[in-house]
């Protein structure tokens, strides 16, 4: 048997452990009941994205956007597809820098979109504009992707 795999519920914030084998079997968050690997991007808020970068061991690609962005609202199609190309090996999440505008300061964000990939705690990429899902699912693999 694996190591069990640390994820953070989107929902709640609460920090769910499961088998590595179980992750494509559509895990639901042990608290709340929210699927944890939904196949979609996920919305985070805050307090539950720092828990996510914190404590979960799939990587995860955050787009940072606002929905009064023409190329982020463009690009929204492009990273559903990829969410669902993905799962379940890397978790795709967004977030509301209109709503969370302290999002922006914590993360250096100068412009919208934004995806940074963060992984076991760790900002390990970043790349801005929209993107069309093939380099998101690139990019969200590790590859460095250039303007």
């Amino acid at each position: 048997m694996s190591d069990p795999v640390k994820l953070t519920c989107a929902a709640c914030a609460a920090v769910n452990r499961l088998p590595h084998e179980k992750l494509g079997a559509g895990p639901k968050c042990g608290t709340c009941g929210a699927k944890l690997l939904p196949g979609k991007p996920l919305e985070f808020d805050p307090q539950s994205l720092q828990a996510a970068i914190r404590n979960d061991d799939l990587p995860l690609v955050v787009d940072f956007w606002a929905p009064w962005c023409g190329p982020c609202r463009a690009m929204a199609p492009a990273f559903a597809q990829a969410a669902g190309q993905l799962a379940p090996e890397v978790r795709l999440a967004k977030i509301d820098t209109e709503a969370h505008p302290a999002v922006s300061r914590k993360f250096g964000i100068r412009g919208i979109p934004l995806l940074i990939r963060f992984d076991r705690g760790r900002e390990a990429g970043r790349v801005a504009g929209a993107r069309p899902a093939g380099d998101i699912v690139r990019f969200a693999r590790g590859a460095r992707l250039g303007r």
